[in-house]
C-alpha cells in the first residue's frame, strides 16, 4: 500500500489532464513532497503516467500511457 494510492485511484476514475499541488493535497490529505518523484512510477500500471511537474506553476501533468 502506497501513501499515494488515493491519488492513483482518483486519476484512474477521473483521468484529469493536469492537477495542481493544491488539488493533490486535497485528494491525498497531505502536500506533495520529494517522495512523489519516487512514487510516481506506481501510476504506470493504471495506464497513466506523470508527465511534466512544474514547480513554478505548482502543477503535475497526467498522461495516458501504455507500456512497451
Amino acid at each position: 500500500m502506497s501513501k499515494y494510492d488515493g491519488l492513483w485511484e482518483y486519476i484512474r476514475e477521473n483521468a484529469p489532464p493536469m492537477l495542481t499541488f493544491d488539488q493533490i493535497r486535497e485528494i491525498c490529505g497531505f502536500p506533495v513532497d520529494h517522495s512523489f518523484l519516487t512514487f510516481k512510477k506506481e501510476l504506470e500500471p493504471c495506464g497513466y503516467r506523470i508527465g511534466k511537474i512544474s514547480l513554478k506553476d505548482r502543477t503535475v501533468k497526467i498522461e495516458k500511457w501504455k507500456p512497451g
